[in-house]
Formats: C-alpha cells, sequence, structure tokens
C-alpha cells in the first residue's frame, strides 16, 4: 500500500510547524503531534493524512507514492523522540528536551526537502537483518 507524496508532505509539515511551536511558544504543544502519532501508531491512520485526503486535486494514484510502512517506520520515530522531549521538559532536562524536539524538526524539515532519515535508517537496518540471516 502506498501514500501519496502530498499526504505524506502535509503531516511532515504538521510535525514540523507544531514542534516548532511546541518548542518557542510552549512545551505543552508538543502533546499535539504526540498524540496524533500514538493515535496513527496504534491504529494505522493518521488524522492529518485522513483529513487532508479531501484536498487532493486528482485520484491518489496519480501522485508519487510513498511506502506506507516507512511512514509508520517514521511516524515510530518521530513520535518516541517527541515523547522523550515531552518527559525531558516534564522534568525540567530541558537542554535534552530541546535536542529531541530539534532532531524531530530537522529529520522532518529534512524529509520535505527531499531527504528521508527515516528511510536510511531503516533500510541500514533491513541490510543488517538479512546479512545475518544468510551468513
Amino acid at each position: 500500500m502506498s501514500i501519496p507524496k502530498p499526504l505524506v508532505q502535509t503531516n511532515q509539515l504538521f510535525i514540523v510547524t507544531t514542534v516548532l511551536l511546541g518548542i518557542f511558544i510552549h512545551h505543552s504543544i508538543l502533546f499535539f503531534p504526540f498524540v496524533i502519532g500514538m493515535y496513527t501508531l496504534i491504529t494505522k491512520q493518521n488524522p492529518i493524512i485522513l483529513i487532508s485526503k479531501k484536498f487532493l486535486t486528482k485520484p491518489a494514484n496519480q501522485y508519487i507514492p510513498e511506502d506506507r510502512d516507512q511512514q509508520i517506520f517514521n511516524q515510530w520515530i518521530a513520535t518516541i523522540c517527541i515523547g522523550l522531549a515531552i518527559t525531558f521538559f516534564y522534568f525540567n532536562f530541558t537542554i535534552l528536551g530541546y535536542i529531541f524536539s530539534a532532531m524531530v524538526v530537522i529529520a522532518a524539515g529534512v524529509a520535505l526537502l527531499g531527504f528521508c532519515i527515516g528511510c536510511t535508517i531503516r533500510y541500514r537496518y533491513m541490510m543488517w537483518k538479512h546479512q545475518r540471516m544468510t551468513s
């Protein structure tokens, strides 16, 4: 299964925007992308993508496809990092909170520019797993 690229980019933009707001306005804003991420991981349905789907101007199959499993993997990484950021901010380890928030913003921002860090991590993991099984 695949997801049209504009929907993936909309989700990435949502993550970048809300995490930046969480960094610069108030840390509690980080709960928005965290809750959306948890919901997505539990149900395998992203509300941001479901809502955005209504705004596609062409049929979904006419867009560049993005791998659904890869997007779930990326959502795991983002949600874990946001969860850690929230936890660190809560316990007043603010530097670590900012570091984990910045990692999410950088990864999603770079993905918007065309390079997927999560894809590279997953690819290397899959290659390592394959090599382990074949040797």
